[in-house]
């Protein structure tokens, strides 16, 4: 089975060069943007500390829950399997995740300024996911709009994805600890 004789390429059913991603994939851009700008619209610390437990917390247990789970799932399967289980997985990790890590940050840097806090930021997570997560499902969805995408290099690219996931979570729960601290303390 080929990438492009499934029903699920990315232009199956559509015309050469048709829209891939769809309004449902928006929204998951729009949601977590839209709600951090209401929370800070709002002036209320509490409505913004959710924003940034919800959108930091979410980010973390999907981190997690990729590096944890999916890796482990996903090298137990056939190729083309995986492959066809990246391909959906991208166009919505593509906007998931970029819009969950820059609320989550954005909203936290917010809160330290609020309540007259040094900033200290993680720069490996941004650096993770900004600098090597985001680019490499880039690469993965320009690989699958191609008229014969490479299945090897989806595989590659996407279980390279997921493992950086994995051990960017540890840095995050690392983050999520000092929070708490300095929450309570």
């Amino acid at each position: 089975m080929s990438l492009n004789d499934s029903h699920l390429s990315p232009t199956a059913g559509t015309s050469q060069g048709a829209r891939v991603v769809g309004p449902s994939f928006l929204l998951t851009l729009l949601i977590p943007v839209v709600t951090l700008i209401a929370a800070v619209w709002s002036g209320s610390l509490l409505f913004l500390n959710y924003v940034h437990v919800l959108t930091g917390g979410t980010w973390t247990g999907v981190d997690l829950f990729m590096g944890l789970v999916m890796s482990r799932v996903l090298r137990g399967l056939r190729p083309e399997v995986r492959a066809e289980f990246i391909k959906k997985l991208v166009p919505i990790m593509l906007f998931f995740m970029p819009a969950l890590a820059s609320v989550a940050i954005t909203a936290g840097v917010y809160i330290a300024k609020w309540e007259g806090r040094d900033f200290y930021s993680l720069p490996i997570v941004t650096a993770q996911g900004f600098g090597l997560i985001l680019p490499n499902e880039l690469r993965i969805f320009r690989e699958l709009r191609k008229e014969q995408p490479d299945i090897q290099k989806v595989i590659k690219l996407g279980m390279r994805n997921i493992y950086i996931s994995g051990s960017q979570s540890i840095f995050q729960i690392a983050l999520i600890a000092v929070m708490a601290y300095l929450a309570i303390g």
